[in-house]
């Protein structure tokens, strides 16, 4: 079990037969719709029998007992009987499968399989094989690194030292199976005012980031502080340059200060028109 808690939030649990990752995808943005510092977030992942779903609600009731309120429950259990428990407790119930499954059973005419894992179950091996290789591919051409094996790359993005370069990589492997390197811009690439030798031949894969200097000052003095490399000055300096640079070579770009990773990558796989792989 995860759980996030400060005293006095409405307590909500994410209620899954598996690890929980759909529950809470779905649950959380929901409550992005509301004001996210009143609520205390816990998973319980492999609720996958009627026992494990009894005893979860009585930890759940417990909960609310303490802190004078009604649960919120998000469920992705595919298990009736585990669902008629959960329902059964005192907690506002909320179950993806409940509100979806028989609209898709009428329309499909035709009944759900209510087969567990199948959410994030390896469906195809040489597609999650691809993942794979992906996440490997990132990996093993982080921060320019592996400069030969551009050429299987799909995207390859460039910026300064911490503007979010390899998390966005990595997400864009692990979610969606794409091949992303990134390459750091560094003074030489500045001062040079052209685009570093390993990446021109490659310019129709470039995606630049960019951040704003407050932030990327803030990042840099956690890891360095009092340095020159986290100075405000250097820190200026460098966005400038790599900005006039993106647009001296027509490379697309993207500000990242205040979007998630979740939002750069999909920034930029619509752009370079990217597509997910189906796992």
């Amino acid at each position: 079990m995860t759980t996030t808690s400060d005293s006095g939030q409405r307590p909500v649990f994410f209620v899954s037969d598996r690890t929980g990752i759909t529950a809470e995808t779905l649950g959380a943005t929901l409550l992005t719709q509301f004001d996210e510092r009143q609520f205390r977030q816990s998973t319980l992942p492999f609720i996958n029998s009627a026992e494990k779903a009894r005893q979860a609600l009585e930890y759940i009731e417990h909960t609310g007992r303490s802190l004078g309120t009604r649960p919120i429950v998000f469920s992705t259990t595919v298990s009736d009987e585990v669902r008629e428990v959960l329902r059964g407790g005192n907690v506002v119930f909320l179950d993806l499968f409940d509100a979806f499954v028989p609209q898709l059973e009428a329309a499909l005419e035709a009944k759900s399989s209510h087969q567990m894992g199948r959410a994030h179950g390896i469906a195809d091996q040489a597609v999650y094989e691809s993942r794979i290789d992906a996440m490997n591919y990132a990996l093993t051409h982080d921060d320019g690194v592996g400069e030969n094996g551009y050429a299987r790359a799909e995207v390859i993005l460039m910026a300064p030292s911490r503007c979010g370069k390899t998390p966005v990589c990595i997400y864009m492997a692990m979610q969606h199976g794409i091949f992303a390197a990134n390459y750091p811009l560094t003074e030489d690439e500045f001062e040079s005012r052209h685009l570093p030798a390993a990446l021109a031949p490659h310019r129709d894969k470039l995606y630049g980031l960019y951040i704003g200097a407050d932030r990327l000052h803030q990042i840099r003095s956690e890891r360095r502080r009092g340095s020159q490399y986290a100075a405000m000055g250097q820190v200026s300096y460098e966005l400038r340059q790599a900005e006039s640079l993106y647009k001296r070579h027509r490379v697309p770009y993207v500000e990242t200060t205040n979007r998630s990773i979740e939002e750069v990558a999909a920034v930029i796989m619509q752009d370079r028109g990217l597509r997910r792989r189906s796992f």
